[in-house]
């Protein structure tokens, strides 16, 4: 894979070309207490590389969760949201799911990044290679039976539709992913298509002023998951735009972001414990 270009002034930090540049609130959470590292995952006959976070020192199997990129990728704010998560004791692994289709780091702008590289990534090749993720994790330490997952933005969408994919999954948090949309080859079903197949329960964050995702949207998104009797919740943010936890971009809204993590965290813990 191409080397991913650092920006200067941020501690440790690589960013995607397209989210440049970062922000003066960028959180960088050191690794003294933590073990990460890089890792290639076999799936679907090819190496996906993958980041990895987890406790020093763990006694037994990890609770794992699966962390979903941006649309920019496993760029540092991804690398670290799995550090954060090995803090709270999991071991968090996030896969390079563009990995066939490019590399995020070759796009300079938003527009360019999404149609050249991010609307050729089908969802059926992301739900099987997380999949993979799942299997490499039970190998490497994680618990199989305590699998949860978190994605934003364009990981938000795919943690509610892993939720319907795998029955193994325990429990899953969506940041500010789409919830309608247009039907494609790439995306024939969207997290409203889904509701009535959720195995896991799913907890979704979203920003009332995300132009992006209108609150309509949401609303329908709580009635399908009503009319399926779901195990979910919807949370929104009203002074919250899209990408309210991206600590790297202007929309960073940081009472609702911690506000977020705190319930996410919760919300792992209490369907974890009913493992």
């Amino acid at each position: 894979m191409k080397e991913k270009q650092p920006i200067s002034n941020t501690p440790g930090g690589r960013f995607a070309p397209a989210a440049e540049p970062p922000a003066s609130t960028v959180v960088h959470t050191p690794d003294d207490s933590i073990q990460t590292g890089e890792t290639s995952i076999p799936t679907q006959g090819e190496n996906m590389p993958a980041y990895h976070a987890r406790p020093k020192e763990a006694a037994g199997p990890l609770p794992v969760v699966i962390v979903v990129q941006e649309i920019f990728g496993v760029h540092e704010h991804i690398r670290d949201i799995c550090r954060r998560l090995a803090l709270e004791g999991y071991l968090a692994i996030a896969p390079e799911l563009y990995f066939r289709q490019g590399d995020p780091n070759d796009f300079a702008d938003i527009p360019t990044l999404f149609s050249g590289l991010v609307s050729k990534v089908p969802d059926a090749q992301v739900l099987a290679d997380l999949d993979h993720v799942a299997n490499w994790a039970s190998r490497n330490g994680g618990n199989a039976h305590r699998l949860m997952i978190t994605g934003f933005c364009w990981g938000g969408r795919i943690a509610w539709l892993y939720a319907a994919h795998n029955p193994q999954l325990k429990a899953a948090v969506a940041w500010y992913g789409k919830l309608v949309g247009e039907k494609t080859l790439n995306s024939p079903q969207h997290p409203v298509d889904i509701a009535v197949n959720l195995n896991a329960p799913v907890l979704g964050l979203y920003g009332g002023q995300d132009t992006g995702i209108p609150q309509d949207t949401v609303e329908t998104m709580r009635q399908a998951l009503r009319a399926a009797n779901a195990t979910a919740e919807i949370i929104v943010y009203p002074e919250a735009g899209h990408a309210f936890n991206a600590d790297y971009r202007p929309s960073y809204h940081e009472e609702s972001a911690k506000d977020g993590w705190q319930r996410m965290l919760k919300w792992f813990e209490r369907y974890d414990a009913k493992k």
